[in-house]
């Protein structure tokens, strides 16, 4: 037998926890004391959360935004991740030249080793390439994002046919291997519209808790392909629940009402 596609090896995980819940971590360094009270805060994170998570989401920026110190930090999350059966999403969202997206790759996948991958799309097919040639790894392209600014293109009408630019990307995504890629959908912008015109691939999907979204936007959609929704600080940094794990708990109870 050969290696399960990253799709399969997160319908397993998703069917383990019962729940599509994306735990992501976006540690705020202004809320810490110092980067070792950052670092394990993250580690108590995993620790509480790995019951319920489908998927970690680490977002580099926030440790990027540390330096060659939060990078490294990044680096020891990743590997106590690792030591855990939960698929990490790198949250890096590079978008570049071919010889640059090898090396990308082959810092997240070769030396990391982290199971996927977000990506930004808009430098078209032959950017996003150099990431499938790692078996049982998955990348997520972009596709309609949470943000307000998803209107300035994602959303934007193409003449020549009528489709959405964002449908573009959903071609893309099509081309890979079974579960090798999906598409990023913010749940703010998950309407029926956006839903019928994506293409049944892998979904991450943030939005949910601080940033409003509503999980019953993606109710009754038969969709085979499995997608996660993406909690970050209202696990993280939420008054809402005391502790953790029960904010955890509450968002993946959530999730598994939809997904």
């Amino acid at each position: 037998m050969g290696v399960p596609s990253y799709a399969e090896r997160l319908a397993t995980r998703i069917h383990q926890t019962g729940s599509g819940l994306c735990v992501g971590l976006d540690p705020r360094p202004e809320r810490h004391a110092s980067l070792q009270e950052l670092e394990d805060f993250c580690l108590e994170v995993i620790r509480e959360t790995e019951e319920y998570a489908a998927t970690f989401k680490p977002n580099a920026a926030y440790f990027e935004a540390m330096g060659s110190a939060g990078y490294a930090a990044l680096e020891r999350v990743i590997a106590v991740m690792k030591e855990t059966d939960v698929p990490i999403i790198l949250d890096a969202k590079r978008g570049d030249i071919g010889t640059t997206q090898e090396h990308y790759a082959k810092g997240y996948f070769g030396l990391w080793d982290v199971d996927a991958v977000t990506l930004s799309p808009y430098m078209g097919y032959d950017s996003v390439e150099p990431f499938l040639g790692y078996e049982g790894k998955g990348v997520y392209l972009l596709g309609v994002t949470s943000n307000a600014g998803a209107a300035d293109l994602e959303l934007h009408d193409l003449k020549a046919d009528g489709r959405k630019v964002f449908e573009l990307v959903g071609d893309m995504a099509k081309r890979g291997a079974a579960g090798q890629i999906g598409m990023v959908l913010g749940l703010t912008n998950a309407t029926e519209d956006v839903l019928k015109r994506l293409p049944d691939v892998p979904l991450l999907i943030p939005g949910l808790g601080a940033q409003g979204g509503d999980v019953s936007a993606l109710k009754g959609e038969s969709r085979t392909a499995p997608s996660v929704i993406n909690v970050s600080r209202g696990i993280l940094y939420s008054d809402e629940k005391p502790t953790i794990r029960e904010r955890a708990k509450f968002y993946a109870d959530e999730i598994a009402k939809v997904i």
